[in-house]
């Protein structure tokens, strides 16, 4: 196999970024994390370039660098859970919150923009997505680094198990046996890649808009009508979860959509779903950065919420800190 020359290898490997980047995200969890690592693992292979000899091709030469750089990266860290991975949910609204843990790193959304890239291969598109889920992905943390990487490898990469013993520098042996080990751990999890599905375009966007303007409106009836009956919500950082559509719906009522006017949200995509950023307005009257919801349908209804309360995250979708567009209209209709 030819070794490229600088340019065409700076053209080629750019080229890998976006599931290089993926790849770091199923790993760390992290988007921030992962982002830094990508440009760790680039700065490598410029680094080792003299020493690419072509017996592999770049695509593997660089998952290589990038899976070492990750296995370094998380020796001595603790896993990023949701709270849905740490406590049993609340089935009714009148139960305290815990207190935010400043010890807890929070699983992190990642926006689709960064993470997909551009394909016009649907299928590619459909693959992409679910191995970013955040169930998923938040299911991964359940595993021991070595085992991440050869479960995301086999069964999200579907690399043979030479290929991954290869770019972990172990056996065939030693691969099948982490691979199964891994399932099943991920087995008794729960489903981590359940019946979620996704309306056409048309039904989507209703139901986005929907959404948006009952949190808006402040119209606690109009949202429930876009839940299912055991609807989830979780909101890092705080601990505390809700599941049920009265006990998601009280809590909404009593703690967030008690005034209208307060909210004014824009919709995006995050891990392989639709999703919504998030804009609280402040005491100027201006409506800032608050944080993101990442929405899981089944049968054209919300089952699941996963809010994020971080204002941060605004800007790592590539969104404005202040939101100026107007409010959306009624409830019950759509937005303009």
């Amino acid at each position: 196999m030819p070794v490229p020359g600088p340019a065409d290898f700076a053209q080629l490997i750019e080229s890998y970024r976006p599931e290089l980047l993926a790849h770091c995200y199923r790993m760390l969890g992290s988007i921030h994390e992962s982002e830094d690592l990508v440009q760790e693992t680039y700065l490598r292979a410029w680094r080792y370039y003299n020493r690419f000899e072509g017996r592999s091709s770049v695509r593997v030469w660089l998952y290589k660098i990038a899976t070492t750089t990750c296995l370094n990266a998380l020796k001595g860290q603790k896993r990023r859970p949701l709270p849905s991975g740490l406590n049993a949910p609340a089935d009714h609204a009148g139960v305290t919150l815990g207190p935010a843990d400043p010890e807890i790193n929070w699983l992190q959304p990642a926006p689709d923009s960064l993470l997909s890239g551009s394909t016009g291969d649907p299928a590619t598109v459909v693959s992409r997505r679910h191995g970013v889920r955040l169930a998923f992905v938040a299911a991964l943390q359940h595993l021991s680094a070595r085992q991440r990487a050869v479960l995301i490898l086999r069964d999200v990469l579907g690399w043979n198990a030479k290929e991954v013993a290869d770019v972990l520098d172990t056996s065939v042996t030693a691969v099948n046996s982490a691979l199964q080990r891994a399932r099943t751990q991920l087995s008794h999890i729960g489903p981590i890649q359940d019946e979620l599905t996704e309306p056409d375009e048309p039904e989507l966007r209703n139901l986005l808009d929907r959404y948006m303007s009952a949190f808006e409106h402040a119209d606690v009836t109009a949202l429930a009508e876009l839940l299912r009956t055991d609807v989830e919500l979780e909101m890092p950082p705080i601990p505390t979860w809700f599941t049920g559509r009265d006990a998601v719906c009280e809590f909404l009522a009593d703690a967030v959509l008690h005034t209208p006017d307060q909210w004014r949200m824009t919709a995006t995509r995050a891990n392989g779903a639709p999703a919504v950023a998030v804009y609280l307005r402040a005491e100027d009257g201006a409506f800032r950065a608050y944080g993101l919801q990442v929405l899981s349908l089944i049968g054209g209804r919300i089952a699941r919420i996963n809010a994020f309360i971080d204002a941060d995250l605004i800007a790592t979708f590539g969104l404005p800190e202040v939101f100026t567009a107007a409010p959306s209209a009624d409830p019950r209709g759509t937005r303009p």
